[in-house]
């Protein structure tokens, strides 16, 4: 399982709401290009969104499943493609005034969990820094949009 966390200057509100917007996941989640909604109210269990994820010169199509929701709190999601399905996990902590935003994600089906390993962790940590800044970045913009907080910190 790989794990990653950062402290969000933001509240867990804010950080909700670019988690609770299907159409954002392709602005923060590294390697997704194009998001769109599929089915249902996301992120409601059951609720679909649908991705293009760009590996290299290929492109896989997939679609991402919400599995447990808690609203401000908690995100459980279950995403597919060719190369299997992956379970990957939001977990919103208030500190202070900010968010402590805990991602961890494993494979659970198809190639991608037979050749499961410490290697892809590393490189799953890796992608998820980025996207736990891109997420950060989005939710500073709308915390200032709202009026609230000063910015992330430098």
């Amino acid at each position: 399982m790989a794990q990653w966390n950062r402290l969000v200057e933001a509240t867990p509100e804010d950080v909700w709401s670019v988690l609770s917007d299907g159409r954002l996941y392709s602005r923060f989640v590294v390697g997704t290009h194009d998001t769109w909604e599929e089915d249902g109210e996301w992120p409601a269990p059951g609720a679909e969104l649908g991705y293009v994820l760009k590996l290299g010169p290929k492109s896989y199509r997939g679609r991402t499943t919400s599995r447990i929701c808690e609203p401000g709190r908690r995100l459980e999601l279950e995403a597919k493609t060719d190369l299997g399905s992956a379970r990957i996990a939001f977990r919103l902590v208030p500190w202070g005034g900010d968010t402590l935003v805990i991602v961890d994600e494993h494979p659970l089906r198809g190639p991608a969990a037979r050749w499961h390993n410490t290697a892809v962790d590393t490189l799953t940590r890796w992608r998820h820094r980025g996207m736990l800044a891109r997420l950060e970045e989005l939710a500073v913009a709308r915390a200032r949009e709202a009026g609230r907080g000063q910015g992330a910190r430098p």
